[in-house]
């Protein structure tokens, strides 16, 4: 992933956290259950926070180019957002128990984001 692609994809991705959030907040206060509205703040926290390191991954490849690690990185964590966030969101509102079946793929992709970018620190790759 490029530091351009992982900025944009960082900018978006926070854009649409926040919006999710304001709807969550407002639209859908009242219409979801509260495990329900719990699932959906659980996505909108998880995305942001993901959202923020993809932005941190666009600046460490300016500062780092040829750094595989970490790029390899920036594609998991904005897999991780699809996967975790986006099934936990339409889980909220469908109520359809089976996309929570999708969710820990998102999980392990955020976690091997984490995982990988820590080694191509430390293995300068």
């Amino acid at each position: 992933m490029s530091a351009r692609l992982a900025l944009l994809l960082g900018a978006v991705a926070m854009f649409v956290a926040v919006a999710a959030g304001a709807f969550g907040a407002h639209a859908l206060k009242g219409r979801l259950a509260p495990d329900m509205a719990a699932v959906w703040q659980t996505a909108v926290q998880y995305q942001a926070w993901h959202a923020l390191a993809l932005v941190g991954v666009g600046l460490l490849r300016l500062q780092w180019p040829g750094r595989r690690g970490v790029a390899l990185a920036g594609g998991l964590f904005a897999a991780g957002i699809v996967l975790f966030s986006g099934s936990l969101y339409v889980l909220a509102l469908t109520g359809v128990r089976g996309f929570g079946a999708i969710t820990p793929f998102g999980g392990v992709a955020f976690l091997a984001g984490w995982a990988v970018l820590a080694w191509s620190v430390v293995r300068r790759d």
